[in-house]
């Protein structure tokens, strides 16, 4: 497994396994339910709105038997004003519960956001090493969205369609038993029609928003990486898997589809049956003066006002299934196990003198397949301790270690004398500066970006610390200075510009323990001269770990711990190690071994 914070795009998406669809409910109703008082007023303004629907249809009746055919029509005029009215009042009541509902659902998707986001905060590194970036943040933007559309429609479409229906049904039991009986001829094929096709709509549903996360992390993964799928010329091999990606999500996306919108003009079909079988029973029911013709008139319009709720709780029941397996996804995040509590008898660290002791260590990434085998070291206050070593050997491990991204498996870790599982995990971090070899620059000012390292600091401290980075040349040659707002990523500058940025970011914070991750990796030889004299006045009273794959960067080191195969083989200072003639001075040798004196021999630089 690579060290965290390298490779990790290689990582697939993980498989989605569709949970129990009742406990997501519950789940979704705890933030509903929040709101009990404000679903109250809706359900009224649904019930108001349901009834005043019901008004319309009778009155036409009335209007045909009372008022028509006797040819009544200033009592014609009267009814219409009133009808006028009821559907007037109908759009008003419809659009106040429309309102207050989407007040609810914004609120609502605030509250998921907000939640999934402050988990985010809490999960331990391992979660965002062993996650595609993509798919985390499609399901905090994508899957949100689609809760949100069916908390804006569905649930005041869901209470409207079984108000409609009871009352619906009420009234037309209450006019024609018998009628009511014939019309009732196409619900089970309803009810038959709507089990067949929704079977399988959780399932692909479930499969397109999983499909979307996998498209989404692999255009993040892609645009971060252009550089070097430029650099590689490898343009149309990346168009191609794109092509096999965006097809899987076209392929599963068309079947959820098909589902969802076969369900529509399957229902409108029974619509016209059941409306041609009642308005034949009607008409022979009128003929036989068992009914009036304007009581057919108030069927056929029940009739549709009937099957219109079957139809839309049928097209609720897709965008339902959809909004499930968003919730379903998103609550995955949230049930990932968080960063474990401090310890009971955690102490907070203050005063740190940064005595730091690895004792008989063990930690692996994947079960069996240890990292790190039995490290020992003693780091004394103030001490520059470098780690050199093969990648992969497990340097950036002990810094993840140290810092607590990860916990070990045996063994002890000691910093002034604490074991760091006793220490509260802020403390100890505040107390450690690190500048990483990825370094990530946020879309904000230049001084803001320093200011990171520690937030109170004054303007004047974040230019100090620029300063003694040697980072204020380039700064001051920006268009805005330090007041220059960098873009996403920071592309609009070097890689050994954004490195000084981090560099000076770790100055600022003034820590005890100062920790670089090949902090000059990127930078010209010029640059990392100045950074190593700027290194050498912030390591003094600092004890610092260096990780550096050019040895020349760690000579002046007090003990050098040499990494191979999770292992510390040797340790010493430069010429100790030298003097060894074992894995330091073979490694020592193969970088400058093209560097000679005029006499032949091999220079010390």
């Amino acid at each position: 497994m690579p060290e965290p914070g390298r490779g990790h795009h290689n990582i697939q998406v993980e498989t989605i396994k569709p949970k129990n669809a009742s406990v997501t409910l519950k789940r979704l109703w705890n933030y509903l339910s929040v709101h009990k008082l404000k679903l109250l007023t809706v359900l009224l303004l649904v019930i108001i709105a349901a009834a005043l629907t019901l008004v319309g249809p009778y009155l036409i009746g009335k209007a045909i038997d009372d008022y028509i055919t006797p040819h009544d029509f200033k009592g014609l005029f009267k009814l219409l004003i009133v009808l006028i009215t009821a559907y007037a009042l109908t759009s008003l009541f419809t659009w106040m519960q429309n309102y207050n509902m989407m007040k609810i659902a914004q609120i609502t998707v605030r509250d998921l956001r907000k939640d999934a986001f402050d988990k985010l905060q809490v999960l331990p590194v391992s979660f965002f090493d062993t996650r595609s970036h993509g798919d985390v943040m499609s399901r905090l933007t994508n899957d949100i969205d689609l809760i949100n559309n069916a908390l804006n429609t569905s649930l005041t479409q869901i209470f409207s369609s079984i108000i409609t229906l009871i009352g619906t049904i009420s009234l037309m039991l209450w006019l024609s038993p018998l009628l009511t009986l014939i019309s009732m001829i196409t619900v089970p094929l309803m009810f038959i029609t709507t089990r067949l096709i929704t079977k399988n709509t959780k399932h692909y549903f479930s499969e397109q928003q999983k499909a979307l996360g996998s498209l989404n992390g692999f255009i993040e993964e892609d645009i971060s990486g252009q550089k070097v799928v430029k650099a590689f010329v490898h343009e149309q091999e990346e168009v191609k898997r794109f092509e096999n990606t965006n097809a899987e999500l076209r392929d599963v996306g068309i079947k959820a589809q098909i589902y969802s919108g076969v369900m529509g003009p399957l229902m409108n079909v029974l619509n016209n049956i059941g409306f041609a079988v009642v308005a034949g029973a009607g008409g022979w029911l009128a003929v036989q003066h068992v009914i009036t013709v304007g009581t057919i008139a108030i069927f056929i319009n029940y009739t549709k006002q009937f099957t219109r709720p079957l139809n839309e709780l049928a097209n609720q029941i897709n965008t339902i299934q959809s909004a499930i397996a968003s919730a379903e996804r998103l609550f995955e995040i949230m049930d990932e196990i968080p960063e474990p509590d401090d310890a009971p008898d955690a102490v907070e660290l203050t005063n740190v003198n940064g005595d730091v002791e690895f004792k008989n260590v063990y930690f692996s990434y994947k079960p069996g397949e240890p990292t790190l085998k039995d490290v020992n070291f003693h780091a004394l206050p103030g001490q520059t301790i470098a780690l050199v070593g093969p990648t992969g050997a497990g340097k950036t491990t002990i810094v993840n270690l140290l810092t607590r991204f990860y916990d070990i498996d045996s063994g002890n870790i000691f910093v002034d004398g604490y074991d760091i599982k006793h220490i509260t995990r802020n403390s100890l971090r505040s107390s450690l500066g690190i500048a990483l070899q990825d370094t990530y620059l946020f879309s904000e000012s230049v001084l803001d970006n320093i200011r990171y390292g520690r937030l109170n600091a004054s303007d004047e401290e974040v230019k100090a610390a620029a300063r003694m980075a040697n980072a204020e040349p380039f700064i001051l040659s920006l268009p805005d200075g330090y007041n220059t707002v960098l873009s996403e990523d920071a592309t609009d500058l070097s890689q050994g510009q954004r490195q000084l940025l981090a560099i000076a970011r770790a100055i600022l914070a003034d820590p005890a323990i100062l920790i670089l991750d090949e902090a000059t990796s990127n930078v010209d030889t010029r640059t990392e001269q100045h950074i190593q004299e700027a290194m050498l006045k912030l390591m003094e009273g600092r004890t610092s770990f260096v990780i550096a794959h050019r040895l020349s960067t760690i000579r002046q080191a007090d003990n050098i711990l040499v990494i191979n195969d999770g292992r510390i083989i040797e340790h010493g200072n430069h010429v100790e190690l030298l003097k060894q003639h074992g894995f330091y001075y073979n490694l020592y040798m193969s970088q400058f071994a093209n560097i000679k004196k005029l006499d032949g021999t091999v220079a010390e630089r």
